[in-house]
């Protein structure tokens, strides 16, 4: 298996974000059982997460993806959200799950809240593989969350150095 040179250790390896997928799937399954839910993953980090957990979700759901950003090629947020690639299609009426890689800042996610709710979503909800809550700028919480780490700069399963590391099978860190 591939290791960066980088690569200071492994917090989470494929099988706990299986396993953690698969809690996760059933219980937004036992949550959403009535709702029109529709997964709107953030490219690009949350492809792999999206792809493993709609696995474990045993119900009737669309998905969409938006492409947006506060960071650029930076490593930390510059404060700022664009939307660089909309929705091909409307929320209006359904349930929103926001599917992401990590939540950092809290900006660009509690930004999307925002941005869903005026598009007519009935509810917004966030389903995140890693929170970080030392690196909070804004108030927020996730509703569906895999795991929650300390202040690493982590790589792998949708999580990048400058756009590499996203097809590793684990999270690791590596030294900023």
């Amino acid at each position: 298996m591939f290791k960066p040179a980088e690569l200071k250790g492994i917090l989470f390896s494929n099988e706990q974000i299986v396993e953690k997928a698969k809690e996760l799937g059933a219980q937004i399954t036992k949550d959403f059982a009535d709702k029109d839910l529709v997964l709107v993953g953030i490219l690009r980090g949350s492809v792999p997460w999206m792809a493993e957990l709609m696995k474990h979700i045993e119900l009737d759901i669309t998905i969409d993806f938006i492409s947006c950003s506060s960071y650029g090629s930076a490593k930390q947020t510059s404060g700022t959200v664009q939307i660089l690639k909309g929705l091909s299609s409307s929320v209006e009426g359904k349930t929103v799950l926001i599917v992401e890689d990590v939540i950092d800042s809290g900006l660009t996610l509690k930004y999307l809240q925002e941005y869903f709710a005026d598009k007519g979503a009935d509810e917004v909800k966030i389903c995140a593989l890693v929170d970080k809550p030392s690196g909070r700028r804004v108030e927020m919480e996730g509703d569906y969350i895999g795991f929650v780490t300390g202040d690493h700069y982590l790589i792998g399963f949708g999580l990048d150095d400058n756009q590499k590391y996203r097809q590793l099978p684990y999270i690791g860190y590596v030294e900023v």
